[in-house]
């Protein structure tokens, strides 16, 4: 499981409460309550429409949420741009079009860096490369040109630029191979938490994603419909039911 550090105490809580959104006026998610403490990884599961995506684009800013909170270390983000969340130090990455392919490895860097003055910038990216010594080894080569492992590197890597004290990850392992994917859960999430940094992953590789976090939350029609330790998940008989987010003989 993964370890907060001492700095994280007292960054990167998020505590969402009453939390709806949708799309023209018309909910898809309800009354969403959540939470990640500092430096903890909490993992989102359940079934396709289950909500998951909406929940995602409201936390990071892309849609406006109808009603609820969602305070990062007391500050209420709700509502606010997706620019100025990113400001309020939340970090994201994409399932998809999660690089910009005709950039090069550092550009795609400075991008993350956008909030960031030029010299800030220019210091984040070689703090950065430090962290991930593979990226530093290819700084000059296109993102399009690398594999989907070092895509989804580099893209984690672009979220770290303004130093944010929470990460959403949205399905980090889409279209990786099995042991590509097994690597980024079990080394480079947990890394994430181990440098303090708290992470929210929705993630249909619901068991692996389970066994490296520290809480999940089963949402199913809209709605979180269990939330608990994710050992206390994966060790539930119905384990099965669970993750395909079937409510009937649920216990929250």
């Amino acid at each position: 499981m993964p370890t907060s550090s001492a700095e994280s105490a007292s960054k990167g809580h998020l505590l969402v409460t009453g939390l709806s959104a949708g799309y023209g006026g018309t909910p898809i998610i309800e009354d969403i309550d959540l939470e990640v403490r500092s430096g903890e990884v909490a993992t989102i599961v359940g079934p396709n429409g289950a909500g998951k995506s909406t929940l995602v684009k409201a936390l990071i800013g892309v849609i406006r949420p109808f009603t609820g909170r969602i305070e990062l270390d007391g500050d209420n983000l709700a509502g606010l741009r997706a620019d100025q969340i990113c400001r309020r130090s939340v970090g994201y990455v994409p399932q998809v079009r999660d690089t910009f392919p005709r950039l090069s490895v550092k550009e795609n860097l400075e991008m993350g860096g956008f909030t960031l003055s030029r010299n800030l910038c220019r210091q984040r990216v070689d703090e950065v490369l430090e962290l991930y010594p593979k990226l530093a080894q290819m700084a000059d080569r296109q993102g399009g040109h690398l594999s989907g492992g070092e895509r989804k590197m580099l893209a984690v890597a672009r979220a770290l630029m303004t130093r944010p004290s929470l990460v959403v990850l949205d399905e980090p392992t889409a279209g990786l191979a099995p042991k590509v994917a097994d690597e980024l859960l079990s080394e480079q999430v947990t890394a994430l938490a181990k440098r303090g940094v708290s992470v929210l992953m929705v993630e249909q590789r619901a068991r692996e994603a389970l066994s490296i976090s520290d809480h999940a939350f089963v949402m199913a029609s809209g709605r979180v419909v269990l939330r608990d330790r994710a050992a206390t998940i994966l060790a539930r008989p119905d384990i099965g039911e669970v993750f395909l987010g079937r409510t009937a003989g649920l216990v929250n």
